[in-house]
């Protein structure tokens, strides 16, 4: 679990206050499938480009 600030708020004395959000972190399967993702996204731009 992670703590992600999403917004910082300054009242009129100069204190901050940070609302927060709790996340969860991805599963191994997940970021496998990101990364797949990525990696044909950054091949196929490659290949366009020597193509172009």
């Amino acid at each position: 679990m992670t703590i992600v600030p999403l917004k910082i708020y300054f009242n009129d004395r100069g204190r901050a206050k940070i609302e927060i959000a709790l996340a969860k972190g991805k599963k191994l399967h997940d970021k496998r499938e990101t990364e797949k993702a990525r990696s044909w996204q950054r091949d196929k731009s490659r290949i366009m480009r020597d193509r172009g």
